[in-house]
């Protein structure tokens, strides 16, 4: 059975990305691209459909492990009766290549350790034939994929398994390296893996260096920022939601999503979590895949779009994986890049505002594609979507929608007014008061005091947080307030917030699922906006205490069982702790820059004072560890 989601920890080289358990098993690889077939499916299944083991042979170890300072080589550490080890797993690339590479070193006695392979391509449904190269190195192939083992250890072949039976005492260092190429080009010559080591911990180490480390939540933003980093593609400069398809949202259930695709509701926050942090060139890359992926009539929007931009994320299920801890069904794709959503409308010239705003380069074009994305949206603003949720219980005026459409129309007017871009404004104008007087009267409940989930109905939804954070109404309107109150009282659980109620129906899946971690963090920043800064430092600090014991974020969190839950490591939930961060760290902060100057009608002053300052720090290519 697989480990516990918070108990792997990330490694990756800004192509793809493997999780080690803390038991030395990589489960969950994918080759070469983040949303490619798996090689090592353990994770979603049992052992035999793929894992790599290093580890000791006895199963009493006292294990610890952590990230080499500010990279993403990972360290875990076995201690034996008879001694210890550590066990450095990290990856690498070369042209064509992708490299992990694990190295054993000993620290004290001596002990016995194994390792066993179990490659199996097309998420555990092929065997590889494995031959041995002459130069004692192992090729394992099928079809169009191709692996190749190299170390010193001696390998034999047992139940479709490569094992490796070795002694490590202390002093000594073995390595591993397992190489991915296409099986059609030539064989990619021997590698050296300490020489990959000092490179890779080089590129991690520098890349991180810019990043400002004052206060006291530094090494949590810095470990949130890496993460981000390992979740984009160097060369396309798209950002998965995550590394990994189907974690459930509840242990057995259903809600089992592939996230490894590039949303664009992420678009703002990454912008705003990249420029505090002054890696301009990350989110020049961010912006300009933004634009490649949405080019085109603006009623094919979608979504969410492949790590290059691919616009057919077909959704099938796997059903010779069983699912994490039998969580089934195992998706392949999603279904929901076909939904309308409108909020990201909102979200991508929101986004495009927030750029410019910054000084990242924009041209004609960018300005005539967010002009054809609003006239478009002028003629859907008023009809049902499916929700930022993506439920799939049937359309509905979700409050959310609506409210995200207005934030298109006000970051037009605005790009419009405060850069001298041509633009239709009084209709413009006349159009978000529109969209403001609609939410107000129709996703407004009196009794309640709150706005509410869709029109016409008393459920509440956590995405209403946002309300006062993009600036539509001021933290302090008595909506507002009123909406707050009836979240912590309805949707807050143990102290961490849910998205929505999951009752059987609601949403066309079946209830049940964990805290949604990013809602939580906005409810800090809500704190933030209304000066509750001990009850958002409270809740902040209780939301860190979540992270595994390398740092890292699933989608969710089940409060009963203590047990992250959800694809991992998730981007939104690192972005929303970045961005929370700063707004606790003073004024100025993502939260002040979205929500300040908003009145009745809106508006916002968008991104804020930073911005003058996060040019300071030196431009980042999309380069990625190992590409010389």
């Amino acid at each position: 059975m697989a480990s516990r989601i918070e108990d792997y920890a990330a490694i990756g080289n800004c192509e793809t990305l493997a999780l080690v358990g803390r038991d030395g098993s990589i489960d969950w690889l994918c080759f070469p691209r983040f949303d490619s077939a798996a090689c090592f499916s353990a994770l979603l299944g049992d052992s035999e459909q793929g894992r790599w083991l290093v580890a000791p042979a006895s199963d009493d170890a006292e294990i610890s492990r952590r990230y080499r300072d500010d990279t993403l080589i990972l360290e875990t550490t076995f201690k034996t009766a008879s001694g210890s080890v550590c066990v450095v797993d990290f990856m690498s690339r070369r042209e064509g290549v992708s490299d992990l590479v694990r190295i054993v070193r000993g620290i004290h006695g001596t002990v016995a350790m194994r390792s066993e392979l179990v490659a199996r391509f097309e998420y555990g449904s092929v065997v590889p034939w494995v031959s041995r190269k002459e130069d004692r190195r192992l090729e394992l192939t099928a079809g169009a994929d191709r692996l190749i083992l190299e170390t010193r250890v001696p390998l034999r072949g047992a139940n479709r398994r490569t094992i490796g039976e070795f002694d490590v005492a202390a002093g000594d260092e073995v390595a591993f390296t397992l190489s991915w190429s296409r099986s059609y080009r030539p064989v990619p010559p021997p590698f050296r893996a300490t020489d990959a080591l000092a490179e890779v911990e080089l590129f991690w180490s520098s890349w991180a260096a810019p990043i400002k480390r004052s206060g006291e939540w530094s090494e949590a933003v810095v470990r949130s920022l890496l993460t981000l980093k390992a979740l984009s593609h160097r060369e396309t400069g798209g950002i998965v939601a995550a590394g990994t398809t189907s974690l459930p949202e509840k242990i057995g259930g259903t809600r089992n999503w592939d996230y490894r695709f590039c949303w664009l509701r992420d678009a703002t926050f990454t912008l705003y979590a990249l420029l505090e942090a002054g890696f301009l060139g990350e989110a020049q890359a961010w912006r300009l895949w933004l634009l490649r992926a949405v080019a085109g009539s603006p009623d094919d929007l979608q979504i969410m779009y492949g790590v290059a931009g691919e616009r057919r994320l077909v959704e099938y299920e796997v059903p010779w994986l069983s699912g994490y801890q039998k969580s089934e069904p195992v998706r392949i794709g999603n279904a929901a890049a076909g939904q309308v959503q409108l909020d990201v409308y909102g979200e991508v010239l929101d986004a495009l505002y927030v750029a410019r705003r910054a000084g990242l380069a924009a041209n004609a074009a960018t300005w005539g594609l967010e002009c054809a994305l609003i006239a478009h949206l002028e003629t859907i603003w008023d009809q049902p979507d499916d929700g930022i949720w993506e439920v799939r219980g049937g359309r509905k005026h979700f409050t959310h929608s609506k409210v995200m459409a207005w934030v298109a129309f006000d970051r037009a007017v605005r790009s419009s007014e405060e850069f001298g871009l041509e633009a239709p404004l009084d209709r413009w104008r006349a159009i978000r008061d529109r969209i403001h007087r609609r939410v107000c009267d129709d996703g407004f409940d009196v009794k309640q005091n709150s706005f509410v989930q869709s029109f016409g109905v008393t459920a509440l939804d956590a995405s209403l947080l946002l309300l006062p954070i993009v600036g539509f109404l001021p933290a302090s309107d008595p909506r507002v307030l009123g909406t707050l109150a009836a979240i912590e009282q309805n949707l807050v659980r143990d102290g961490f917030v849910l998205r929505y109620h999951t009752t059987a129906g609601t949403d066309g899946l079946p209830p049940g699922e964990g805290a949604f971690l990013a809602c939580s963090f906005w409810l800090a920043d809500n704190y933030v906006l209304q000066g509750r800064i001990d009850e958002a430092r409270a809740l902040f600090t209780r939301l860190l205490s979540l992270r595994n014991d390398v740092g890292l974020l699933a989608e969710e969190y089940d409060p009963s069982s203590k047990r992250q839950l959800g694809n991992f490591p998730q981007a939104f939930s690192h972005l929303a702790l970045i961005n929370t961060a700063r707004n606790l760290m003073g004024a100025g902060g993502p939260v002040d820059q979205r929500s300040a100057g908003s009145s009745e009608t809106g508006g916002t002053k968008g991104f804020g004072s930073r911005a003058s300052s996060v040019g300071e720090a030196p431009i980042k290519d999309g380069s990625a560890p190992g590409s010389g």
